[in-house]
């Protein structure tokens, strides 16, 4: 099939997959309402503080003011050519497909996902507080991924807005090679346009009742003048720094046209080289127009991007090129599962080559599995417009899948290749539930399910020794959402205990480690014996094995069952019963019985085996750290500090901006509960705080026997 066929209603080169991503609260939710609003999608625009907006339908987001889980949206931008400007796509309405993403990092495995299918990013920053944790945090995922971004410095129009002083945070904090493409003029109250650096012109946004729809364009005047020109300079050097084809005609000394500079920045922000940075104000309306414009001029469209690369999923080491085109086979890559309490389970997908029509049937190479697709939908936020096919550099979503998970490829009939998935961390806190009712108990492991489900980084697990469900996340709000969806959509109620935290366990030095099954109770016994030996592993490496064993001691068909048990035993350390991590394993020697050895005497014999080098290697208790940041007036430094390390917190550093302090420091995250609270308390109800999962750190000797006696009570 031709790309450009009139099937297709948007062609590739028009069409853009973005993400808007930042920390909590820099707005994102409210940009994505704004391009909404002037793209036409909706005629009236939704304010999140007042539970309005398109993209925050869940109860609990209008409720909080947040964004819980991410949104996809579909609009169209007609890119206007006005005199004297140039458009690298002119009069082409361009197809933009928009996920808005959480920034509270409870949810980040959202923004994971979502980044890991996007195309381009537009990233948020607050004009006054700039770079804060979660968004370095995002800026990581979307290096991780190569995803191209634009930032947007948003709350121009806040007291203490410093747009220059944010700009030189990004290129300092992030390591970002940013150029400033758009420049408010104004700043608080006083902001009233931007300065087109690269059309040198002023542009003037106004305050009507269309919601700064009309805007005029005018000739630059005073200090503009030598700001715009400033920034044009930087501009070119910028890119004929990163640019051949800049590069060549700067040093000959060639002019360089806008629409030359324009196919520079272009190519430099795809290669991720290069960073175009506006500024403006969502909220007040001024700007959004012309973020979209560089959206389009400056962000990939699925051609421009690399061929996603899979693997053969017998064989990792063969690698497939999976070219975006719509007659190749099918590919694609499930990112997210949602429960719709209308059509059922949807599975959110992205289409990597060929098309993909309802009724036909799609290949999941994990599960060697076919399953007929039943409907394909267009997702626009919680409302689904059916659609019949969908082709490569779509998103969409598809009913009547069932054994499929987060991160699964489907692709054509017995094509097997497999793509890369999103990767997610490891929760760092837990929580019993379980059901008011005994009536309940089902529903309860349903909803349970269902949501583990949907989201990686929420896990449900037995505890062997109580018979307690425990459920874990990223942190309390995320499982304050959990049990309310619980309550709301499953019209379960559920009782939960106090959280706890996600412990772990290593070891310090190396060790040797012997355990023998040895039972004979008449009739054929049990016998095993493993030799091994255990070291500490290298940080984030978690467990890796060796089979080391010569001449046959322990038999082929046995080695699989010692490796069960050897991975069992670091499901339950020997401190205080919790996992295992980063450990090194020699399968060293041992000795079988012709009649009575067997794979669960070999299974058991590594499980006895592990438990006695555990004693040995001086095992230690590891606890989550979280890195901390408070912004407070400076009148409350102090107490602020004083308290973090009564908390066992470790100060890093303090910086300044304006009337603000903002103190960093690294803090067990067991201090950290009910310090929303407490931080009000402190600061009169004027500082704020944002953490984020740091790293794990040996638990002082003094807490360990509080963390034991509390986990065996």
């Amino acid at each position: 099939m031709n790309p450009n066929s009139p099937k297709r209603q948007h062609v590739l080169e028009r069409t853009r997959n973005i993400g808007i991503a930042a920390h909590i609260d820099a707005g994102k939710t409210t940009l994505t309402e704004r391009i909404l609003f002037y793209t036409g999608m909706i005629h009236k625009i939704g304010e999140v503080h007042d539970g309005a907006a398109t993209t925050d339908w869940m109860e609990q987001e209008r409720e909080r003011g947040i964004t819980i889980t991410s949104a996809a949206v579909t609009t169209e931008w007609w890119q206007r050519v006005e005199e004297g400007t140039v458009k690298l796509f002119p009069e082409q309405k361009q197809r933009i497909n928009i996920i808005d993403t959480p920034g509270h990092v409870d949810f980040t495995a959202e923004v994971e996902r979502s980044l890991r299918v996007l195309d381009g990013a537009i990233v948020v920053f607050c004009g006054v507080a700039g770079v804060q944790p979660q968004s370095e945090t995002v800026w990581r995922q979307a290096t991780k991924y190569h995803v191209p971004r634009i930032v947007f410095v948003n709350k121009m129009d806040r007291t203490g807005a410093d747009f220059n002083n944010v700009f030189n945070e990004v290129k300092e904090k992030l390591g970002a090679h940013a150029v400033r493409i758009l420049i408010p003029i104004g700043a608080e109250d006083q902001l009233i346009g931007q300065i087109d650096v690269l059309n040198q012109r002023a542009v003037y946004f106004s305050d009507d009742e269309k919601y700064g729809s009309t805007y005029n364009i005018k000739a630059l005047e005073g200090d503009l003048i030598d700001i715009a020109a400033e920034a044009y300079d930087e501009l070119i050097h910028a890119v004929a720094d990163v640019d051949d084809e800049i590069a060549d005609m700067f040093v000959q000394e060639q002019p360089i046209s806008v629409e030359q500079l324009k196919q520079g920045i272009r190519r430099s922000t795809i290669a991720n080289k290069l960073v175009p940075v506006a500024g403006g104000s969502a909220f007040k309306n001024k700007g959004v127009q012309y973020l979209l414009d560089a959206v389009v001029d400056y962000l990939p469209s699925p051609l421009d991007i690399p061929s996603a690369i899979g693997m053969d999923p017998d064989n990792e080491e063969t690698k497939i090129e999976v070219k975006t085109s719509d007659h190749e086979k099918f590919v694609a890559l499930a990112f997210k599962l949602w429960a719709d309490k209308y059509v059922g389970k949807l599975v959110f997908f992205r289409v990597y080559s060929g098309v993909i029509k309802k009724g036909d049937t799609v290949y999941n190479p994990r599960t060697r599995r076919s399953e007929r697709v039943g409907r394909l939908i267009q997702i626009q936020a919680n409302e689904h417009k059916d659609i019949d096919a969908c082709y490569a550099g779509d998103i969409a979503a598809m009913v009547g899948l069932k054994n499929v998970t987060t991160g699964d490829t489907l692709a054509a009939e017995k094509h097997d290749v497999v793509l890369e998935p999103p990767t997610f961390p490891e929760p760092v806190i837990s929580m019993a539930v379980e059901p008011k009712t005994k009536a309940d108990q089902e529903k309860l492991a349903l909803a349970l399910a269902r949501l583990s489900e949907e989201d990686p980084t929420f896990m449900v697990k037995t505890d062997e020794e109580t018979g307690q469900t425990i459920i874990s996340g990223m942190g309390e709000l995320h499982l304050e959402i959990i049990i309310d969806r619980i309550r709301r959509e499953f019209k379960v109620e559920a009782n939960t205990g106090a959280p706890q935290i996600a412990y772990r366990e290593t070891i310090t030095k190396a060790a040797g480690g012997e355990g023998k099954l040895v039972k004979q109770s008449g009739g054929r016994g049990q016998y095993g014996h493993v030799i091994l030996s255990m070291k500490p592993n290298e940080k984030g490496k978690g467990l890796t094995i060796e089979n080391k064993v010569v001449g046959g001691t322990i038999p082929k068909e046995y080695i699989n069952a010692v490796y069960k048990g050897i991975t069992e035993s670091m499901t339950n350390g020997i401190i205080a019963g919790y996992p295992v991590i980063d450990v090194h394993v020699d399968i060293l020697d041992g000795s079988y019985h012709d009649v009575d050895s067997n794979e669960n005497a070999f299974t058991m014999a590594a499980i006895f085996a592990m438990k006695d080098g555990f004693k040995k290697a001086k095992s230690i208790l590891l606890e989550p750290i979280m890195a901390v940041e408070v912004s407070t007036p400076d009148d409350y430094q102090g107490d602020v500090m004083g308290d973090l390390s009564r908390r066992r917190g470790h100060i890093q550093n303090t910086e300044s901006k304006g009337k603000l302090s903002i103190v960093h420091a690294n803090v067990p995250l067991k201090e950290m509960f009910g310090y929303s609270t407490a931080v009000r308390t402190l600061s009169s109800g004027r500082a704020s705080y944002a953490m984020t999962p740091s790293h794990f750190e040996q638990v002082p000797n003094n807490i360990v026997e509080e963390i034991v006696s509390d986990r065996i009570g």
